[in-house]
């Protein structure tokens, strides 16, 4: 516990799924909290909960594609709490289109969501977490971020962006000899919102989706999620991977390399709902 007692963990896309499991993880181990996401009123129940187990939290709406706003939001944490000594890069959106049929609108919003959220996070809370001499940065990525499938091109290209770029800080970190600690998570299948909240392109079947995704693929609770992530954080990975489905996969993308992509594609052929 002492890891987490008393320190301040930011976290965004509180509000539900890992995001809350996290904050309500992290409250019972006697952390203070800087809780942030769109959806207000998930945050709100989120924060409520962690303010039941004992926190001292701090709940703000933010929409981490809006840069400016997330740098003004860092100042505000600082000014709070004097001090940020972990951040978890959580807030993600979904989408699930094949690329011919996917509008470059919402290529973008995957991206400025869940590659840049990370960025725009990153960069406004690093120079905190170096001054606290004791900081940990923790950006989620995705399976996705270690193997591609199809209809997946968007939400991909953003995990597997996030996996690049905070493996490289990880790696500046440790050339520099600053006091940050860096890990990169990439959750399974989780049984979350974000299928049922995912944006697919006009004419495709989104129940189908989330129907699948739901039944299919969603195996790890968040909670469990949330204990695996502050338990890799705990132990300074560099790279959580949560549930067998992430550890099997990633294995066997490791084993038989590029070759993966024409099995999984023969696979997807024949279980995916199509559009």
């Amino acid at each position: 516990m002492s890891e987490f007692l008393g320190k301040v963990a930011v976290i965004t896309g509180a509000g539900s799924g890992i995001g809350r499991a996290l904050a309500l993880n992290l409250a019972a181990k006697g952390a203070r909290l800087a809780l942030s996401d769109v959806d207000t009123v998930g945050l709100e129940e989120t924060a409520r909960r962690a303010r039941d187990l004992g926190a001292e939290v701090e709940a703000d709406a933010l929409d981490v594609s809006q840069r400016e706003k997330v740098m003004e939001y860092a100042d505000k944490v600082v000014a709070r709490f004097g001090v940020v000594n972990q951040v978890y890069n959580n807030a993600g959106i979904a989408y699930h289109g094949e690329f011919e049929r996917t509008e470059f609108k919402d290529f973008e919003r995957i991206m400025d969501v869940d590659f840049w959220g990370v960025v725009n996070g990153t960069k406004a809370f690093l120079p905190h977490l170096i001054a606290s001499g004791d900081g940990h940065l923790i950006n989620v990525s995705s399976l996705f971020g270690l193997l591609s499938i199809p209809g997946q091109s968007a939400y991909n290209a953003a995990k597997f962006a996030v996996r690049g770029f905070t493996e490289s800080l990880r790696q500046e970190m440790l050339v520099a000899k600053h006091p940050v600690r860096v890990t990169c998570v990439h959750p399974g299948g989780i049984k979350t919102a974000i299928a049922r909240n995912a944006v697919v392109p006009d004419g495709d079947d989104q129940v189908s989706f989330a129907q699948f995704f739901d039944s299919k693929l969603a195996r790890t609770s968040p909670e469990d999620a949330a204990a695996t992530i502050v338990n890799g954080v705990r132990k300074d990975k560099g790279r959580v991977l949560i549930g067998a489905d992430a550890k099997l996969l990633d294995g066997w993308v490791r084993l038989v390399g590029p070759s993966y992509q024409r099995v999984v594609a023969l696979v997807a052929g024949r279980i995916m709902p199509k559009g």
